[in-house]
């Protein structure tokens, strides 16, 4: 299971928020870069960088973030936030994206996220399934759909999908576990998917049950910044899954 740390980014600065709620942020570290390199220094390898500001404004903003960190760094970067066009595609692979997440856009412009996955092939796309109460929510999160999260994945994985990030929203940044009862379900509809969890991890021991279920990769937030999980330990993690 891959192990995936989140740097979320609002004016250059790498944030918290909770529950998707920007009057919450809390900022950890005014340099990304500084934060990435932490990660890179104990055998991380992946990174899940969000560009906030980018799904505020409803276009890529922090690209030029993402370029330093792709540049300065040897971590795999996956990135959303604000992809909307093609032209914000194409600025996050120039800018050094190795996978990009696509939320809102395969809600509301389903014809546009297909045709990504059909140009840059299914590895380089992941769908973004973040949900609450079951049904998946877009638009930075600030507006629930209609759509079952069950539905919506079963759909896109018959267009060739296979990465999905699953987000309990009602989890994410509480510390109070992930929504381990829901990535149960979808692995059990869908065994071949890679699941990625995110959302709610508050201690290491939940690591091993997320592997368990056959989760494909976890991320990894606050827990990291508030120091619930040390880099240590999840150095050890990888040392002890080769």
């Amino acid at each position: 299971m891959r192990l995936i740390p989140a740097i979320d980014i609002i004016d250059g600065q790498c944030v918290r928020l909770t529950k998707g709620d920007y009057s919450t942020k809390k900022v950890y570290n005014e340099n990304p870069l500084e934060v990435a390199k932490m990660f890179q220094d104990s055998g991380i390898e992946y990174l899940h960088l969000v560009d906030l500001d980018g799904a505020k404004a409803k276009h890529i903003v922090n690209y030029k973030i993402l370029e330093t960190l792709a540049t300065q760094t040897s971590l795999k970067i996956d990135f959303g936030g604000g992809l909307k066009s093609d032209d914000d595609l194409r600025i996050a692979f120039e800018s050094g994206a190795q996978q990009i997440t696509g939320g809102s856009i395969a809600v509301k412009n389903p014809n546009l996220f297909e045709s990504w996955i059909y140009h840059y092939g299914f590895e380089k796309i992941i769908l973004g399934a973040d949900c609450i109460h079951g049904k998946i929510a877009i638009q930075g999160w600030q507006e629930e759909s209609s759509l079952e999260v069950l539905s919506f994945i079963d759909a896109y994985t018959k267009k060739g999908i296979k990465n999905v990030i699953c987000t309990d929203i009602s989890k994410d940044g509480m510390l109070q576990g992930p929504a381990f009862a829901l990535y149960k379900t979808i692995l059990n509809k869908n065994p071949d998917l890679n699941l990625i969890a995110s959302g709610g991890v508050s201690d290491f021991e939940e690591l091993p049950k997320l592997k368990a279920l056959g989760c494909e990769g976890v991320i990894i937030g606050k827990a990291i910044y508030e120091g619930k999980i040390t880099l240590k330990a999840l150095e050890q993690f990888q040392i002890n899954s080769n």
